[in-house]
């Protein structure tokens, strides 16, 4: 209630950095390895943790990284560009600076495309995304009355992703956050792993009286490890902040850290303005410059995006945005649906299996689609097998199905030949099946030629029986309403 009243009266003006580490094998700017979970201080050099004497190298794996995604999030990519150093106070960052990028960014622009309610789409507009290293990691609570520094992750390459101004609700920022993620992962150079913090996120937001257009004063909250929170965190600093508007209280510009138990925000410093890094261009590495055939070999090596997957699957495929939006969810679910449909055109009969009987296997195995053992061509022969009659769904997902599990090399139609489950009848068989089945039951077959219709499902279960359960339960149906007629 508290939110709806702020949202009635002020209007929230809300930018993202994202913090996204890379999947690379070493550090930015030395060898040390780039892993997660070692143990404290053990992936270090002299480099890293600031010697005297030592000089960076840079690792050119993270221009691959930060190109890929600049194309796929239509970004104008800089030809020419050097590296600068962020001075300031870094408890976990030996050196004393950041290496990083200030005046000219890897990309400017670009934008990216998110789904919100009653199938309303938004562009949210990016300002740059530009290379720079990771600090280490400051421990708190291990230690009574000592901070512990673990400077494994010093050094580590980072792309920050800043948008423009522009979102406008905790639910917009949840989409977003949620878009980004899924893009890292799909060009396979971030996990997105929020909870280990390979993906990190700063919010600052303001508000301003509906009907203006000059800003208000803006805090930044720092850190947010989930989805979840950077929603939660901006619900409560737009009730806080609008709180303090009405009682003619100002807004402090400062950063602020979010307490997910709480669910509020807290002042950890002042604010600090760009002149107070003293930035000045990095001397000890060369300027970078991009070619052509980079950026043409890249593009040419891109996977298909999730946005255009989405289009594909509506339109080409005929799905609703629903199971396509569920589908693209994980990149690896999406590519093992195409490869279904490599081997059955029956769309939506793919999207069923998928989203049912295998999406529980998984759930039920805690694995992923990675480690499923049913080879995407033995699905597609499944659901041909089915809309071709040779057997029946309800047998294929309660007998076949498990069976392949089972023995996933073997070919399910001969699971389904060696077990007799084939659909061998004809329908003059199925014909004198039923009749058999109606004769022995004269009690029931009076009362369901009298209109007694419940015991449709009486007589379909005989006769299933009968049939060993290949037989088509429609044809069944319809067999049995003609016979009893």
């Amino acid at each position: 209630m508290e939110l709806e009243n702020a949202l009635s009266k002020y209007e929230p003006v809300i930018g993202i950095e994202i913090h996204a580490q890379l999947k690379t094998n070493s550090k930015a700017y030395c060898g040390d390895k780039n892993e997660f979970g070692a143990s404290p201080n053990t992936l270090t050099s002299p480099v890293s943790l600031g010697h005297p004497g030592t000089l960076p190298k840079f690792n050119k794996e993270i221009v691959n990284h930060a190109v890929k995604l600049g194309l796929a999030l239509d970004c104008d990519i800089t030809r020419e560009m050097h590296f600068d150093r962020k001075n300031y106070f870094y408890a976990d960052l030996p050196k004393g600076y950041q290496i990083t990028q200030d005046k000219k960014p890897i990309c400017k622009n670009g934008k990216i495309l998110i789904r919100l309610e009653n199938n309303k789409t938004k562009d949210i507009k990016l300002t740059r995304i530009h290379m720079e290293e990771d600090s280490g990691k400051s421990i708190h609570d291990l230690d009574p009355f000592n901070t512990l520094i673990d400077l494994n992750r010093a050094g580590v390459p980072l792309l920050e992703i800043v948008t423009e101004p522009v979102i406008k609700t905790s639910n917009e920022a949840y989409q977003y956050v949620s878009e980004i993620r899924k893009l890292l992962r799909y060009l396979d150079i971030c996990d997105g792993n929020m909870e280990e913090g390979s993906m990190r996120c700063d919010v600052n937001i303001s508000i301003m009286p509906i009907g203006k257009d000059q800003f208000g004063d803006r805090v930044e909250i720092k850190n947010l490890n989930s989805i979840r929170n950077v929603q939660r965190s901006i619900d409560y600093e737009i009730v806080r902040q609008a709180k303090l508007l009405d009682d003619n209280k100002k807004v402090n510009v400062e950063t602020r850290t979010f307490d997910a138990p709480s669910g509020k925000t807290s002042a950890m410093r002042k604010k600090e303005a760009a002149h107070d890094y003293r930035y000045f261009p990095e001397p000890d590495l060369n300027p970078v410059k991009i070619e052509e055939k980079l950026l043409m070999d890249i593009q040419s090596s891109m996977p298909n995006l999730p946005n255009d997957l989405f289009e594909k699957f509506t339109t080409k495929y005929g799905l609703s945005n629903y199971d396509a939006l569920v589908i693209i969810e994980q990149k690896e679910i999406a590519f093992y649906y195409e490869s279904i449909l490599e081997y059955t055109n029956n769309y939506k009969g793919a999207t069923n299996w998928l989203m049912g009987s295998i999406k529980s296997y998984l759930n039920q195995k805690a694995i992923e689609i990675t480690n499923f053992p049913i080879k995407a061509e033995s699905i597609g022969m499944l659901i041909n097998m089915i809309d071709d009659g040779i057997i029946t769904h309800s047998l294929a997902s309660q007998k076949l199905f498990p069976e392949m599990l089972k023995y996933p090399q073997e070919n399910p139609n001969s699971i389904a030949e060696k077990n007799q489950w084939i659909n061998q009848q004809n329908e003059n068989n199925l014909e004198v099946l039923i009749k058999e089945i109606l004769d022995k039951n004269p009690q029931e077959k009076e009362r369901f030629k009298n209109g007694e219709k419940k015991l449709t499902g009486f007589f379909i279960g005989k006769i299933m029986k009968a049939s060993k359960g290949t037989a088509d339960p429609k044809k069944i149906n319809q067999l049995l309403n003609q016979l009893i007629n």
